[in-house]
């Protein structure tokens, strides 16, 4: 099993990383700073708690003046890249939000950005000054580099895992949606996944205001189509009939259902936590003119309460001619994730195209 992200902030990755403040700051004593990093309080931090705890650190072992600090923080940057330096932007959050700090930080996170990520850090400032900071993102949306660009887009996501949310582009969505407008075409498709991933989130509060803004961007650039169609996939799985419209997939609720034929059936009918079955599931489309179709089964799990909650997982998504047949096989499993755990009962099982239920089975977890 793969050790947790927070277990990458070993010992001697903390003392490498002293070693190369130390010969940049010769008074910097990097013995000290990874006792005071692992302290009594390190083994039940998680991931963010412990960037926070070494930004926290390296802050009291730096030099008082933040102007001095940085400097020394740039002249080690070229040589720490990568997911585990997020405490270089996690430091300017710590100690640049100070009024005459603002210059200097935004300066700092647009470098800082460029070797691990800033996407957290910007959201303290975004939460201070909305206003100020949405020009300021609006600026680095134009920014030659793609990480900056990206900063953008990702910094202002109203829901992004890990980060801080933003309840005022919960409530009112605009002002990314402007920003996402200078990066709807983005040539670099790191920053195309970031702007797709926004338009996600905004859609989980905002769908029709979303589908809106997918109808018109459609056909703007390929590059655009991609991201709406990315963006809105929360929507599509939803079923929501002006989503699966947008996109060309079939109206299950005109013509006829859209199988004539289907059956799902699952091996073996009981399992035990930990375990899989095999699902088997067979369809044939209705006669007529070709259809894109999107095919998914969804399991009912048992919550603990003893109430269930659907999860969907997605089988093809494709356009098919008429009658024709799909048939295929999927393994599942039964193993507890960090995500979802399982309890036992009886799981209800259905197949779905383009929303609507056309086969469904049960099976039995134990």
């Amino acid at each position: 099993m793969a050790q947790p992200l927070k277990e990458m902030y070993t010992p001697a990755f903390l003392q490498g990383f002293g070693l190369q403040v130390q010969e940049a700051y010769p008074v910097f004593d990097p013995e000290r700073f990874v006792a005071s990093v692992m302290d009594e309080t390190w083994k039940e931090l998680e991931l963010k708690e412990r960037i926070r705890k070494i930004s926290t650190v390296l802050g009291a072992c730096l030099p008082p003046r933040y102007e001095d600090a940085l400097d020394i923080l740039y002249t080690l940057e070229s040589s720490c890249i990568g997911f585990a330096y997020l405490f270089f932007p996690d430091f300017v959050e710590v100690h640049g939000q100070a009024e005459e700090h603002w210059e200097l930080s935004m300066q700092a996170l647009e470098r800082f950005t460029v070797r691990s990520s800033a996407e957290f850090a910007v959201r303290c400032f975004l939460l201070r000054d909305p206003v100020r900071m949405m020009k300021q993102m609006t600026a680095w949306a134009e920014h030659p580099n793609e990480h900056v660009r990206r900063l953008a887009s990702e910094g202002s996501r109203p829901r992004l895992p890990w980060g801080q949310a933003l309840p005022m582009f919960k409530r009112d969505p605009a002002p990314v949606l402007k920003l996402l407008e200078l990066l709807k075409a983005d040539p670099s498709l790191y920053v195309r996944k970031s702007v797709a991933n926004n338009l996600n989130d905004i859609a989980k509060d905002h769908p029709e205001l979303v589908l809106k803004t997918a109808a018109r961007w459609q056909g703007d650039h390929p590059h655009t189509n991609w991201i709406i169609r990315h963006g809105s996939r929360t929507l599509i799985r939803k079923a929501l009939p002006e989503a699966l419209k947008l996109f060309g997939y079939a109206d299950a609720t005109q013509g006829g259902p859209l199988a004539i034929s289907a059956s799902l059936s699952v091996v073996p009918h009981t399992v035990k936590i930990g375990d899989a079955i095999a699902l088997l599931y067979e369809l044939k489309v209705r006669d007529g003119e070709a259809v894109r179709i999107r095919v998914e089964y969804g399991i009912d799990f048992i919550k603990a309460n003893g109430k269930t909650s659907r999860k969907l997982f997605l089988l093809s998504d494709k356009t098919v001619p008429g009658g024709h047949k799909l048939e295929g096989a999927r393994r599942h499993s039964f193993a507890n994730l960090t995500t979802r755990k399982h309890y036992p009962g009886e799981h209800r099982i259905v197949l779905l195209i383009n929303g609507v239920e056309t086969a469904q089975t049960t099976m039995m977890l134990e």
